[in-house]
């Protein structure tokens, strides 16, 4: 059974900093893409970054140059650091990856402070 957790999120003002964390499990993570994705209430989920099995990243426009997506594949974990943070990045952010079906944690919420 594929299982993933996120951590790390809460309240911080406007310019600081916050290190989620996606613990997965039931999954060969060492082989599998991962995606941080966040939502706001009445809007679409939103892609925010993606790390491949050998570590190519990539990030929405959005967020590029502030957030940095890394992975351990030792602790079958992905973190997404988060510098800069605006009140805009306020929402809630979900760990996603792929295998034959779409599985998605149950969120983490991330609050920024103007």
């Amino acid at each position: 059974q594929v299982q993933l957790v996120e951590s790390g999120g809460g309240l911080v003002q406007a310019g600081g900093s916050l290190k989620l964390s996606c613990a997965a499990s039931g999954i060969d993570f060492s082989l599998s893409t991962m995606d941080w994705y966040r939502q706001t209430p009445g809007k679409q989920r939103e892609w925010v970054a993606r790390i491949s099995s050998g570590g190519i990243t990539n990030y929405a426009d959005s967020v590029k140059g502030r957030f940095t997506i890394s992975r351990d594949n030792a602790k079958n974990t992905v973190y997404l650091q988060m510098n800069s943070l605006k009140p805009d990045d306020t929402a809630v952010y979900y760990c996603h990856t792929y295998f034959r079906v779409d599985y998605w944690g149950q969120g983490t919420q991330v609050t920024v402070s103007s």
